[in-house]
């Protein structure tokens, strides 16, 4: 079945129809309707997933889409249009362009936390860019995954865009297919195999994974505000978010207040039991559930704790003076538990930041903006709020992507467009004027060898649209000012001329 799966979508795609524009934006408008028409359903499946309150499902994943896909469909004659670049004095006369070529079939295997967004969000940059895609959701999301396999067949072309479903089994056999492109959200343990399965066809890999991402709240901030937009992005989703804060790092000093201000948030937000709260989701299923649950081990909960295996509830959990070597602090939680980890102050966190791998996030309050630039600039991340969490994500206009152990490549808005394209480099010249290639022909001498240096080395000229429109406009300009100085002088100088005549005239 995966094998017939991506032979259909090659076959599917040489036929040349994702090539027009207007069958790319049909195909999104398509997408789009799919979305808007069966938010009941798709919020239903999550519910069944993972418990997620439907008021949340718009929030963190459909809202969304609809704003990935709309600006894909108001922007894609730009993105896909020739991309024109500077010329040197050889090629000044040339036509030079970057086309953005689609690159084939592209796999996406999406991830089980944020089923719709993850899996989705790829395919909408797929679409634009014109490749076929074989759609591969996550297992694990079950509900959302089989839904997912019934709806896109009825907006979609079936052929250049087939959805497999299965597990570890079926992946592998789909990983042993040869693609354009693969792109994988996931753990960076399974990231690895696809990286690897990959190289056997040479296949380039967009990997969006995770790992531990820090915040840092520095003592100095309003600490109310920050504890609720921590508490927010750390428990939403129960914790399973990739870009999540993962641990806190605060001065010892103010590690007391940080506790009471989650306390008093989570209170806000999830009341005296989340258990019973509709706004608070459940771990994935009892692997899942085990695993988190065994990371708390040896550590006492200064905030929540509880856990009930029979829903796989594990209550919002906060942990006090947490070593820096124990096992909670070796790999990505995924789930409801934050450690607090105490430093000495900025300087100490920057040092414990860049001692670790690069985390796909990081988070920064602080009042002083110079202090926050400098935390900035001196840590490496796949990407950074400073006073919030996760809201970066939510710009199409900012590249979401990690760095290092947390991730290889970028996607949103036209970063997704330009992951999945191939830029081709573009030159066209006339066969006239050849008298001026005859510097580079045999045999050589030297004066055309400086001839030919002189032109090579010659500044790049910028014939870009905005360029030549402002060049224009400033010779328009100073041509005016010329004309008006130039009848300024013509009439100062008739002037002169008769004053001097009267002035003969009465002599």
């Amino acid at each position: 079945m995966e094998r017939q799966a991506v032979k259909m979508s090659r076959e599917a795609f040489l036929s040349g129809r994702t090539k027009p524009l207007e069958f790319r934006l049909q195909q999104l408008s398509a997408l789009l309707r799919m979305i808007t028409e069966r938010q009941t359903e798709i919020a239903t499946a999550l519910k069944q997933d993972i418990n997620r309150s439907q008021y949340d499902t718009p929030l963190l994943e459909l809202i969304g889409l609809e704003n990935e896909i709309n600006l894909a469909i108001a922007k894609l004659a730009e993105w896909a249009a020739p991309r024109p670049v500077e010329r040197n004095l050889l090629t000044i006369s040339d036509e030079v362009y970057i086309q953005p070529q689609p690159l084939g079939v592209v796999l996406i295997i999406g991830a089980w936390n944020y089923p719709w967004a993850v899996t989705l969000s790829p395919l909408v940059g797929a679409i634009a860019a014109g490749n076929a895609a074989v759609v591969k959701p996550s297992e694990l999301s079950e509900c959302s995954s089989l839904l997912l396999r019934a709806l896109l067949p009825r907006y979609l072309d079936q052929d250049l865009y087939p959805v497999v479903t299965g597990g570890v089994s079926e992946t592998q056999e789909l990983l042993k297919q040869r693609f354009d492109h693969i792109f994988f959200t996931g753990s960076g343990s399974v990231g690895r195999l696809v990286m690897e399965a990959a190289s056997r066809h040479l296949t380039p890999v967009t990997l969006e994974l995770g790992g531990k991402s820090p915040c840092y709240i520095d003592k100095d901030c309003d600490l109310r505000v920050a504890c609720r937009r921590v508490t927010w992005g750390k428990f939403v989703n129960c914790g399973q978010t990739c870009i999540a804060p993962d641990y806190i790092l605060c001065e010892p000093s103010v590690q007391g207040r940080v506790v009471e201000g989650i306390r008093l948030t989570l209170l806000e937000f999830y009341g005296a039991d989340p258990k019973c709260s509709p706004d608070y989701s459940r771990i994935i299923n009892q692997r899942h559930y085990n695993r988190v649950m065994s990371l708390m081990e040896g550590h006492a909960a200064v905030l929540g704790g509880q856990s009930d295996p029979s829903q796989r509830y594990i209550a919002p959990t906060v942990l006090k003076d947490v070593p820096p070597h124990s096992r909670l602090m070796q790999e990505e939680i995924f789930g409801p538990i934050l450690p607090i980890v105490t430093v000495r102050d900025m300087d100490d966190a920057i040092q414990f930041v860049n001692e670790r791998e690069k985390p796909l996030a990081l988070y920064i309050f602080c009042s002083d903006k110079k202090a926050a630039r400098r935390m900035v600039e001196e840590t490496t991340s796949g990407g950074v709020t400073v006073n919030d969490v996760m809201m970066h994500y939510t710009l199409s206009s900012l590249p979401f992507g990690g760095v290092g152990q947390s991730g290889i490549g970028r996607y949103h808005g036209r970063h997704t467009f330009d992951q999945l394209s191939h830029m081709r480099g573009c030159l066209v010249r006339s066969l006239g004027m050849e008298s001026v290639n005859l510097a580079r022909y045999p045999p050589q001498d030297r004066q055309r060898a400086r001839r030919v240096r002189m032109a090579l080395r010659s500044p790049m000229i910028d014939f870009s649209k905005r360029t030549f429109v402002w060049a224009v406009s400033a010779t328009v300009v100073a041509f005016g000012l010329f004309i008006t100085l130039l009848v300024i002088l013509l009439i100062a100088s008739g002037l002169n001329c008769t004053c001097w005549y009267w002035h003969g005239f009465y002599n």
